[in-house]
């Protein structure tokens, strides 16, 4: 549930202190890791603060839970043992048998697969709209359509979408928007005061941090929404686990700093990547000849640490760029404060060969960190040669 106390505090103060209270045995300022599967009951029924077992509520993760909804401005939060089994939760939540979903025409693969190869096995249907048009986002509406999915800034090619229009649409619709805000971190974008209904992350990213854990979050602006939410999500079990909601709890404090510097330090590398001569296109919002960027300024507190770039030469000339670099890991993922570099074709993006979502062969995704950013400016110049 959310916690009002913390509803007019600034950002970073949020972070730090919602849902972050002290132990009131010891007075410890970090909560406890509970690393229990069961509590004593007080005679038959009789549960203490509610706990009775851990897939259905356990206090680290009520914790971070508090801090997610704080945090994203909802009324309920939901930890989750990945990114995925949040998106499944919701999307079994919502959706019933010849139900309808948008899903927008760049997105993570990982969420494609869900769609095209679980989802639709139980008659829920699909189709593909560029979300950052409103008019594609209309077209792709059918009687059946329950919910419109949006990323933005987008999975591989930081496509931005104008949340506030989409939630006009969905309303009018009477649909759902679900907005993955997993790129943006709550520090940077807040779908649900832009009229979204649903918040998804991934946790492992920004929000954990430091690439030591994985974890997904659901986060409802409606009060009824979030407890159905919540009896799915211990009907099905796919619950964050306590030490996991620990770290990413501990990842969260230090957000808005991080937040900061990675988008600092990504301007600087896409103002070199636009100049360099082996670079034919850098995706970021944070460029002002990027087709969102007006969106991005009006909708986001600054652009994020995410950059994508196409190279001359092709996909082999791209896979090149990948294996040379040395400060950039090479690896999936993102959000972590190392940076890192992928071939989203062949890597995170594999799945969606030959769909509608497929992504150029010759395109770089990088996740900057917070490195000095000379040194990654350094390694990005000798990796493109």
């Amino acid at each position: 549930m959310s916690d009002d106390s913390h509803e007019h505090q600034s950002f970073e103060t949020r972070a730090i202190h919602a849902g972050n209270t002290a132990d009131p045995l010891t007075g410890a300022v970090v909560p406890p890791i509970y690393q229990v599967s069961t509590y004593k009951q007080d005679g038959v029924g009789g549960l203490r603060g509610g706990y009775e077992y851990s897939r259905s509520g356990n206090p680290t993760r009520t914790a971070l839970e508090e801090n997610l909804a704080a945090l994203e401005g909802g009324r309920r939060g939901l930890a989750f043992a990945s990114g995925l089994a949040a998106e499944d939760c919701l999307l079994r939540t919502l959706l019933s048998p010849g139900d309808h979903v948008v899903i927008p025409n760049d997105a993570y693969g990982g969420t494609f697969r869900l769609f095209a190869k679980v989802v639709s096995r139980w008659g829920v249907e699909w189709s593909v709209a560029d979300t950052s048009d409103p008019a594609s986002v209309r077209a792709a509406l059918t009687p059946k359509t329950k919910v419109i999915w949006v990323e933005t800034p987008s999975n591989p090619l930081l496509g931005i979408t104008d949340i506030a229009v989409v939630a006009d649409i969905a309303r009018s619709a009477g649909a759902k928007l679900v907005v993955d805000n997993t790129f943006a971190s709550p520090y940077l974008q807040q779908p649900l005061a832009l009229g979204a209904d649903v918040v998804v992350h991934s946790l492992t990213k920004y929000m954990g941090g430091h690439s030591d854990v994985v974890g997904g979050a659901l986060i409802a602006a409606d009060a009824a929404v979030g407890e159905e939410l919540a009896y799915h999500q211990n009907a099905m079990g796919a619950v964050a686990g306590p030490f996991d909601s620990w770290i990413v709890l501990r990842g969260i404090k230090t957000l808005a700093v991080r937040m900061d510097r990675h988008s600092d330090n990504a301007t600087k590398v896409a103002d070199m990547l636009t100049r360099h001569p082996k670079v034919t296109k850098v995706l970021y919002p944070g460029l002002p000849d990027h087709p969102g960027h007006d969106v991005a300024a009006k909708q986001m507190r600054s652009f994020g640490g995410m950059i994508s770039f196409q190279v001359a030469g092709g996909e082999e000339a791209a896979v090149e760029v990948c294996n040379r670099a040395e400060l950039f890991t090479l690896g999936e993922s993102l959000g972590g404060v190392e940076s890192l570099i992928e071939h989203p074709g062949r890597m995170t993006h594999a799945s969606v060969a030959g769909s509608a979502l497929e992504v150029p062969g010759d395109l770089v995704r990088i996740s900057v960190g917070i490195e000095n950013a000379d040194d990654l400016l350094a390694d990005l110049t000798q990796a493109l040669g």
